[in-house]
C-alpha cells in the first residue's frame, strides 16, 4: 500500500537517506561499519543517516541505529463524530553518531509535520519508515526532540496493525511489531523509554493508558462541547510493543493487591457487574506469585477487558501490555477453572517479557516459556485439568518430550525461530519444557533462585537467551551452556534428566500444506494451558 510523500528538504538528501535506508540488512551493515559511505550535508554540518534496522534475526526490517530515544510524550485526541485520532508524538532521544537524518518506523500514519528541535524538518514516508532530515546535522552524544504530528484511523486495512476498533473507541495491541502502526517509534523491544500519555476524548468516554492517572482536566472544544483530557505515566521504562492506549465507555473498579499494590480495572460500563468475579481473581494470584518471583515490579496492576468481542479486530484472548492486560471480554465470564490459569499467564509476563524484555525476538522463549510455566503450575496446584486432560505438570511435560523432535523439524529450535512460527506451541510449552529439563538438574531450590536472580539482574531492563544461561551456570555453580543450548538450539531433543523412560515420537514429515506439528498462535495462551 502506498502512503502520501511530502517532500519539505532538498530532495537529493531525502533520497540519498532512502537509498540508504531502504537498502537489505547486508548493506546497512556494511554502513554502520563504515559510516562515512553515503554521507549527505546538512545545512550546517556534516553526518551520516543512522540505519534503519536494528538487525533483529526474526525483523530484520524492525528499528532504527544512530539514535537512542530516552522517553516518549504520546498527545491524543479521541474524534468520535469522526472516529479518528489526531496526535503529536514527542520523542526525546540522544544521537549516538554524526546524524544527517535517521528514521522511525511508522506504518498507516497520515503525517502532517515533523519538527527536529522545533525546527521544521524534511520527511519522507517510504514503506514502514518514515525518514527525517533536521534542518543542521545533530552532533555525536547530543541530546535532540523530534515532534511527529499526525492522523490514524483505527480502521484502516493495514498489512499489520496494532488497532483494535471497538463500538465506542479503541484499544491497542502493538506486539510484535505494530506498535509503530499506533505512533512513530524505535518499534523494537531492545529500545525500552519512559512514556507518558496525554489523551482527550469526549465528555462521557474514559481514557486509559500505561502507569498511574496523575492529572484529569475538563474543557470545552472550539463549538463548546465538553471534553476531558487524562494524563498517564509510567513510572518504569517501557517497550514500544507494550504500550497501551484505550479510549471507551468504561468503569474503573479499584481494590488493593499484597502489600497495598493499587489494583485498578477499567471494564465496559454495560458489562462491569458481569465481570466482577474474573476481576476478583487478581489480588490471589498476585499473591500467589509474589511467593514465586518476588515482589510486582511495577506501580499498578489490572484488567482491561476491551469493549470487543470481533474475532476479526480482536484475534487473541488475552494480550500483556504493561501494568494492563488487554482481554477480550467475553472470555473473562467464563468459570474460574477455564480462565484461571490464562490469566496467571499474562500476570507471569509482569516479571518476564514487561519487567525484563527479550533482547530480541528470537528471546521470546523467555517470556512465553516462563508465562506458560507458572500458568500450569497455578492450574495443577488447583487440581485443574488441562486443555489436554492432564492433572501433572509431569504428565505435561512428558506429553510435550514425545513431539520434541516433530516441533523442532516444524518450528525450529526453541530459541530459534522465524516470523512465520514466532507464535507456535514451540515457544510457549516448548519453552517450559525446556525449564522443567533445567529444574530436573539443578533441584527446584536452585531452579528458583535462578529465576529470581535473573529478575534481580535485568529488572527494568533487556536480557537474551545467553544472559539466562550465564545466570543460570553462576547460581548452580555448573557451567550449563553445553546444556541449555542443547535444549535451546538442538535440532534433536536431548534426553530428560530424572526420566530415562520417556522417549520422543520420530518425526516425520507433514504433507504439503498440511501445517505443523506444533499450534500456530497468536500470543494466546488459551490454546496451550
Amino acid at each position: 500500500m502506498r502512503y502520501r510523500t511530502r517532500v519539505t528538504a532538498p530532495v537529493a538528501a531525502l533520497l540519498t537517506m532512502a537509498a540508504s535506508l531502504a537498502a537489505g540488512p547486508a548493506a546497512r551493515a556494511a554502513d554502520r561499519l563504515a559510516p562515512a559511505r553515503g554521507r549527505v550535508r546538512g545545512r550546517t554540518g556534516t553526518g551520516a543517516p543512522g540505519g534503519g534496522s536494528v538487525g533483529d534475526r526474526v525483523f530484520p526490517e524492525l528499528g532504527n541505529s544512530g539514535y537512542q530515544v530516552e522517553a516518549y510524550h504520546l498527545d491524543l485526541t479521541w474524534r468520535a463524530d469522526t472516529r479518528l485520532v489526531d496526535a503529536t508524538a514527542t520523542l526525546s532521544a540522544y544521537a549516538t553518531q554524526a546524524l544527517s537524518g535517521f528514521s522511525l518506523d511508522a506504518l498507516g500514519l497520515d503525517i502532517h509535520g515533523v519538527r527536529v528541535n522545533g525546527r521544521s524538518a524534511g520527511y519522507q514516508q517510504r514503506g514502514e519508515k518514515l525518514l527525517v532530515i533536521p534542518h543542521s546535522c545533530l552532533p555525536d552524544r547530543g541530546g535532540f526532540a523530534v515532534e511527529v504530528d499526525y492522523t490514524a484511523d483505527p480502521r484502516r486495512i493495514l498489512p499489520h496493525t496494532g488497532w483494535v476498533p471497538t463500538p465506542d473507541g479503541f484499544a491497542t495491541a502493538g506486539q510484535p511489531q505494530s506498535a509503530h502502526t499506533v505512533f512513530p517509534c524505535n518499534d523494537h523491544p531492545s529500545h525500552k523509554a519512559a512514556f507518558d500519555f496525554r489523551i482527550t476524548v469526549p465528555e462521557g468516554l474514559f481514557a486509559v493508558a500505561n502507569g498511574s492517572l496523575v492529572a484529569t482536566t475538563r474543557t470545552s472544544t472550539m463549538t463548546g462541547a465538553p471534553q476531558t483530557t487524562y494524563l498517564y505515566r509510567s513510572r518504569h521504562p517501557m517497550a514500544t510493543e507494550l504500550v497501551q492506549i484505550s479510549v471507551g465507555d468504561y468503569t474503573v473498579r479499584t481494590r488493593q493487591g499484597p502489600g497495598g499494590l493499587p489494583l485498578r480495572d477499567i471494564v465496559p460500563t454495560s458489562r462491569a457487574a458481569a465481570l466482577e468475579p474474573a476481576l476478583a481473581l487478581t489480588p490471589g494470584m498476585l499473591g500467589w506469585l509474589e511467593q514465586r518471583l518476588g515482589p510486582f515490579p511495577f506501580e499498578t496492576y489490572g484488567l482491561l477487558p476491551c469493549n470487543s468481542d470481533d474475532p476479526d479486530a480482536f484475534q487473541f484472548t488475552g494480550l500483556e501490555t504493561q501494568t494492563l492486560t488487554l482481554y477480550k471480554p467475553g472470555f473473562l465470564l467464563d468459570p474460574e477453572s477455564s480462565i484461571g490459569s490464562h490469566m496467571m499467564h499474562e500476570l507471569t509476563h509482569s516479571w518476564f517479557g514487561n519487567c525484563v524484555s527479550p533482547a530480541s525476538w528470537s528471546d521470546l522463549w523467555l517470556n512465553e516459556g516462563h508465562a506458560d510455566y507458572y500458568g500450569l503450575l497455578y492450574r495443577y496446584e488447583k487440581g485443574w485439568t488441562d486443555s489436554l486432560g492432564l492433572n501433572t505438570l509431569d504428565d505435561r511435560m512428558k506429553y510435550t518430550y514425545a513431539r520434541g523432535d516433530q516441533w523442532r523439524q516444524d518450528s525450529g529450535p526453541v530459541a530459534a525461530p522465524s516470523a512465520a512460527n514466532l507464535w507456535d506451541s514451540q515457544r510457549y510449552t516448548g519453552g517450559v519444557l525446556v525449564l522443567y529439563a533445567l529444574r530436573q538438574t539443578v533441584g527446584e531450590d536452585t531452579f528458583n533462585r535462578i529465576e529470581r536472580t535473573f529478575l534481580e539482574r535485568y529488572r527494568h531492563s533487556v536480557a537474551t537467551t545467553a544472559d539466562y544461561v550465564a545466570v543460570a551456570s553462576e547460581v548452580s555453580g555448573r557451567d550449563q551452556s553445553g546444556f541449555l543450548n542443547d535444549w535451546l538450539y538442538g535440532t534433536r531433543t536431548p534426553k530428560m534428566p530424572g526420566h530415562p523412560d520417556w522417549t520422543v515420537t520420530p518425526a516425520t514429515r507433514p504433507a504439503p500444506g498440511s501445517g505443523t506439528g506444533a499450534q500456530r498462535l497468536r500470543h494466546d495462551a488459551s490454546a496451550t494451558l
